[in-house]
């Protein structure tokens, strides 16, 4: 039976590793790969992990079975500041469990959707190109609709009319902040008027938050999916702390769900439990238990939240060098200085792209994605020239 399947392309971001690594070239430039990176080019463990994780090895006593749930204290610390201080499990309307990642997180929501009688769901494009692979195999159908124009803002139309055209009982993917790939976000004035939209056409969101923290900062980054927590009676939000927290092969994630009324919620879990079983059985312990001790302990996570300072500062630093640049050839860098998080796209060509990596050394994806932290202030200028010679 194996012999009959075919090869699968292979994954493009993978291949453009193993090019940029062979690459001989010293000045070469990553920008592909999507991990936060300091000035000096490293992806360092965070401090505040560094000391969670020793207190983890001196504290931990097993490592026997958690359940599909995971590290319901993980769960529970993340809550006020996913969904604010005041009242993060809305009256005991949200509740969650640990997933592998944001993926698992965002795989367990739409399969849960899906259960729960989603026929299909909305996602703006260009969006992280997992998504749509994940919808895929669960086997929702996906609609689209244009996320951002051509002139770097939020196609707010085209969203209007992708929640005009949408059934009752649809689902619709909104990146809760720092969109993947595109940087483009929407204003606090266009999430109220979205949260406004699809309460009205009774959708049931579905809310990524994969970034927070590396837009505006924890709070503002979580607005938007407040702002739609407040206005409907059902979500699921899927969280990632692998960027946050730089647990990234350690894959540190989270699902939540909202329900109108608090008697539901244990059937709801009962589902997302069994789904969970089915495809992970046990989430990872590790990267959520080293969290989960941060967040217990207020100097750690003053530490964390520091560091996080840190990482974002940098990365609008490398914007605004960028929209200081203006036009680099024929490329309006401009927009790229309002943008939020490690991703923007600029409007290159392949062939443009092509010329990027064998003239210049610069690695970057065929859609025209960068990953603003590959830039140094050592770098940086050798960048824009580069553009701009290949847009010229």
């Amino acid at each position: 039976m194996l012999s009959t399947l075919t090869p699968q392309p292979a994954d493009a971001l993978l291949a453009l590793i193993k090019l940029y690594a062979a690459d001989p070239r010293a000045d070469k430039i990553d920008l592909g790969v999507g991990v936060y990176r300091t000035g000096q080019g490293a992806t360092p463990v965070f401090g505040a992990i560094k000391a969670a994780e020793q207190k983890l090895v001196d504290t931990q006593e097993s490592k026997s079975y958690l359940g599909p749930e995971g590290d319901m204290g993980f769960v529970h610390a993340l809550m006020p500041y996913v969904f604010g201080t005041e009242n993060p499990t809305m009256d005991g309307r949200i509740e969650g469990m640990q997933t592998p990642g944001g993926t698992g997180g965002v795989r367990l929501a739409v399969a849960l959707a899906k259960r729960a009688g989603s026929p299909k769901i909305w996602m703006g494009t260009p969006s992280w190109p997992n998504h749509a692979q994940i919808f895929a195999d669960i086997g929702l159908e996906l609609k689209t609709f244009t996320h951002s124009t051509k002139d770097g803002v939020v196609d707010m139309d085209a969203l209007r009319a992708a929640i005009a055209a949408a059934d009752e009982g649809d689902a619709i993917l909104l990146h809760g902040c720092c969109h993947n790939p595109s940087g483009i976000d929407y204003s606090e004035a266009q999430w109220d008027e979205i949260a406004g939209l699809v309460a009205a056409a009774k959708l049931l969101p579905v809310l990524d938050l994969a970034y927070q923290g590396l837009g505006q900062g924890m709070e503002a980054d979580a607005y938007g999916l407040r702002r739609v927590l407040a206005a409907v009676p059902e979500a699921l939000v899927a969280y990632s702390c692998d960027k946050n927290f730089g647990m990234y092969r350690d894959r540190v994630g989270a699902v939540y769900a909202m329900v109108a009324d608090p008697t539901q919620l244990n059937a709801v879990l009962s589902h997302s439990y069994a789904l969970a079983r089915a495809a992970w059985s046990m989430p990872p312990d590790h990267g959520a238990a080293a969290v989960r001790l941060i967040l217990e302990d207020p100097a750690l996570v003053k530490l964390w939240l520091d560091e996080l300072d840190t990482m974002r500062t940098r990365m609008r630093q490398v914007r605004a060098r960028l929209a200081e640049a203006g036009m680099a050839g024929s490329v309006n860098m401009v927009p790229l200085g309002s943008q939020n998080g490690l991703f923007s796209m600029l409007p290159l060509s392949g062939e443009q792209i092509l010329k990027l990596r064998e003239d210049h050394a610069i690695y970057m994806a065929g859609s025209g994605r960068i990953n603003v932290a590959g830039l140094t202030m050592g770098n940086i200028d050798k960048f824009i020239a580069a553009v701009a010679a290949v847009s010229a």
